[in-house]
């Protein structure tokens, strides 16, 4: 089995435009991610899928791998799939595609290998992590994506909102009730599945959500979530990036 990482990459973020290329203690974001990437041992390839001259060049300046991309694409699903097709149309065909976050750089490549290490099972077609709530704050944020599981750890619903709801429980004793879990925000598809899912519209679900794997539940497609216990920060501001910088400064990190 062949297992391909993307990376996708946009220089354009109305939070944080160009934050790919931010410095990093010497080190761009995105060649951060693709080092860490490159760490795992499952992989068989990492590549950046980019829509962006400079974020090509600064991967391909540093010795890594990169692809154009299409500007008009509505998510890295598309983007990764775009990438997928471009290999195989040069004679490199994966069985997987792992599309992790360009944001986290300091992503733990174990992370990676647990979800690739899921493909065993011939069963997975689509796969993800999550990791249990331990605070009220994350769990009334709409910015942290909730998600209910079954007995079989695929994924139920997703959802900005606390779900499930605990009917006659108030809510800051939510947490200590019932195991809530969040969305950590790496997938990894089968190829053939990955065409598929890319064609299908969106949906009302993913509409009301502005979560795009709701498409793929709306549309019977399983997701599988495995649990895990370690998350990456992630930059979506120049806060963020200063918090990160002084992280690695406090522990006197390169």
């Amino acid at each position: 089995m062949k297992i391909l990482g993307i990376i996708p990459a946009r220089y354009a973020s109305s939070r944080f435009p160009g934050k790919p290329l931010v410095d990093i203690n010497g080190i761009s974001m995105i060649n951060r991610v693709y080092q860490q990437a490159s760490k795992t041992s499952l992989l068989n390839k990492v590549v950046v899928a980019t829509d962006d001259k400079r974020i090509y060049d600064e991967v391909i300046s540093h010795g890594g791998a990169a692809v154009m991309t299409a500007e008009n694409h509505r998510s890295g699903t598309e983007r990764c799939h775009e990438v997928v097709e471009k290999l195989s149309a040069s004679g490199e065909n994966y069985d997987v595609a792992i599309n992790i976050q360009g944001d986290e750089p300091f992503i733990e490549p174990s992370q990676i290998d647990r979800i690739a290490a899921l493909f065993t099972n011939a069963e997975i077609k689509i796969a993800t992590l999550v990791k249990e709530i331990k605070s009220d704050d994350e769990l009334f944020s709409p910015n942290v994506v909730k998600v209910v599981l079954g007995k079989d750890k695929k994924a139920l619903y997703f959802s900005r909102q606390p779900i499930p709801y605990l009917r006659g429980v108030e809510q800051n004793e939510w947490v200590k009730i019932i195991g809530f879990y969040k969305h950590i925000g790496i997938y990894a598809y089968r190829t053939e599945v990955l065409a598929e899912i890319v064609k299908l519209p969106v949906g009302k679900l993913e509409d009301a959500e502005s979560l795009e794997q709701l498409r793929w539940l709306e549309n019977d497609f399983s997701v599988y979530a495995e649990e895990t216990d370690f998350e990456s920060i992630a930059v979506d501001t120049p806060e963020d990036l200063r918090k990160i910088i002084n992280i690695l400064n406090s522990n006197k990190q390169v």
